[in-house]
């Protein structure tokens, strides 16, 4: 379905310059879905990310992070710089979709849509360096390893924003379920934080026949599952937010036998930087005291992931704007609310002000499923957003 031509300001010159290599633009995103690479190993992303824009005449950055890109395009005499991220990484997934171009690295899937990512913004990029109506500079920021929580930091560590400072960053992710080309805005916390633990609880093995010679770890760990949730809903101020996920636990392999240990691996997420740090007293301090409650020991190792994803008022009012402005009023899904996933950009709006909206994917597989497919529908309306937006914040009379 073309979703442009079904929007209202049908005589946009951007709508038309975009769709005159469209095609080319989709095969593009195929290429990359037949050939993705994981976290920190996009080096052929990278390869063909940067030969493109320099293809366009962007000056072309290239190994920050490893295999992070970034493109630069300087045009009139203005002094405002914005900056527009997409990420590149895949997931070890095996693709189920039986798709022409389906996955041809086994167990390795672009099953979260970051190929697609990546082509909105090569598509938007072209348009720029061909027609953009603007003055400053425009950074286009293509990074590594999100999947893995470490991209972002990575690149921001090794100087991204002081070699090249933006005065706004931005960034979009695709939504299953939301309609088709629908954009999705959020002011204040958008996505949450994320942390992991891995919880050992040691006890005393024995025949299972003789409980009570024994000290048994799994009794304590499953106390210690039904007591976390307690966290959530008699320690956490119930206007908040906090999720505490057990995902997998594992423990002796007889079933006569009592094991000495039990290990768990746990998620937590939140909203607020206040629950986060609840999360991370309550928890390990729960742990030890179910344990001990049992005869036995807690070990815990805390780590934490990545804050939550905060929006910036004013950048997100001027995002939301420019979708109204560029797309019409139908574009924009009503009451779009915060998502509990996580996302590494909150290191960028940590160190800028700035925006992360989202888009429809329509009615597809689920983010991480090996049934996923990114729509190519919604690039060309996503990258003919990317190409108002930078042209709008790129104005001598822009506030």
């Amino acid at each position: 379905m073309d979703l442009i031509a079904q929007n209202p300001r049908s005589n946009d010159p951007v709508e038309k310059g975009i769709a005159g290599y469209l095609d080319e633009i989709i095969a593009l995103r195929h290429d990359l879905h037949q050939y993705p690479e994981l976290a920190f190993q996009e080096l052929r992303t990278s390869k063909l990310v940067a030969s493109r824009l320099s293809s366009w005449g962007y000056e072309v950055a290239t190994g920050i992070a490893g295999t992070g890109v970034v493109a630069t395009l300087r045009r009139g005499a203005g002094e405002k710089r914005i900056g527009i991220r997409a990420d590149m990484d895949a997931l070890p997934i095996e693709e189920a979709t039986e798709l022409a171009y389906a996955s041809s690295n086994p167990g390795v899937m672009h099953a979260c849509g970051h190929d697609g990512h990546t082509s909105i913004l090569l598509a938007a990029a072209r348009y720029l360096a061909e027609s953009g109506n603007f003055s400053g500079t425009l950074r286009l920021i293509f990074q590594p390893a999100e999947e893995i929580g470490a991209g972002a930091r990575k690149m921001i560590s090794e100087g991204l924003f002081e070699r090249f400072p933006v005065d706004a960053v931005f960034g979009l992710h695709n939504w299953p379920g939301v309609p088709a080309g629908q954009f999705g805005f959020v002011t204040g916390p958008a996505m949450a934080s994320v942390d992991q633990a891995v919880i050992k609880i040691v006890g005393k093995g024995g025949h299972g026949a003789e409980p009570h010679r024994a000290v048994d770890p799994v009794l304590a760990s499953a106390s210690f599952i039904t007591a976390l949730q307690s966290v959530v809903s008699r320690n956490v101020d119930p206007q908040d937010m906090a999720v505490a996920t057990v995902g997998s636990i594992h423990a002796g392999s007889a079933s006569n036998v009592i094991p000495e240990s039990v290990e768990m691996k746990l998620t937590m997420r939140a909203f607020s930087e206040t629950v986060r740090q609840l999360l991370q007293e309550r928890i390990p301090a729960l742990a030890r005291a179910q344990a001990e409650s049992f005869g036995a020991e807690a070990d815990v190792n805390y780590r934490l992931g990545f804050p939550a994803l905060v929006n910036h008022a004013k950048e997100t009012a001027f995002a939301r704007d420019v979708a109204y402005d560029a797309l019409g009023l139908a574009a924009i899904e009503k009451d779009f609310r915060p998502r509990t996933a996580s996302e590494d950009f909150a290191f960028m709006l940590q160190a800028n002000p700035g925006s992360y909206l989202f888009v429809g994917n329509g009615d597809s597989a689920p983010l991480h499923s090996a049934h996923y497919n990114f729509n190519d529908a919604i690039i060309a309306p996503a990258a003919r957003y990317w190409v108002r937006l930078a042209e709008t914040f790129l104005t001598d009379d822009n506030g």
